[in-house]
């Protein structure tokens, strides 16, 4: 095989692929794109590059004291070669989901946060997190909220946060 045609090969392979998992995680209503493993796959762009994969884990929001804020937590990791960043997020819970950084004790809102190539970006209490403005309604714990975070480079990806006692911190859970 020449360069060309294995170049082609890996692309249609890779494109694929994206479209096998996408539709799998598509589809929440049996559990998958969930918080727990909620991915978007390597694919190919125009330049032949590969996309980042981000997968979500631990996807929580503490139930909201009142209809006005909520913050959203969860864990970013980025399995490929290639830097990326979260730039937006957008939920039916609210029309404004913002990208809150913490310094020095103070959030303010970023238009967006670095995910490392081979690392990881955490939203956790008191540091990183997404936090919804104006909420449409006020989820209790056991529900789900649905979020879909959009990167520069790689494909959006929708996870679902687990609505969580208001005390809880994965950090201190027992289980």
């Amino acid at each position: 095989m020449n360069r060309r045609t294995t170049r082609t090969l890996a692309a249609a392979l890779s494109l694929t692929a994206a479209l096998a998992i996408s539709g799998c995680s598509s589809d929440s209503s049996d559990g998958a794109g969930t918080g727990a493993g909620a991915s978007a796959s390597a694919g190919s762009d125009a330049a032949g590059a590969a996309k980042p994969a981000m997968t979500v884990s631990g996807a929580f929001m503490p139930e909201p004291v009142n209809d006005r804020m909520a913050g959203g937590f969860m864990v970013v990791k980025n399995a490929s070669k290639t830097a990326d960043k979260l730039t937006g997020v957008t939920s039916p819970l609210s029309d404004d989901v913002q990208i809150h950084e913490t310094k020095d004790q103070k959030m303010q809102q970023v238009p967006s946060m670095d995910v490392p190539a081979g690392g990881e970006l955490k939203l956790e209490r008191g540091g990183n997190h997404i936090m919804f403005m104006g909420l449409k309604s006020q989820p209790k714990v056991g529900e789900k909220i649905t979020v879909e975070l959009r990167f520069e480079k790689a494909d959006p990806v929708k996870v679902e946060l687990d609505v969580k006692e208001r005390t809880y911190n994965p950090h201190n859970d027992a289980h």
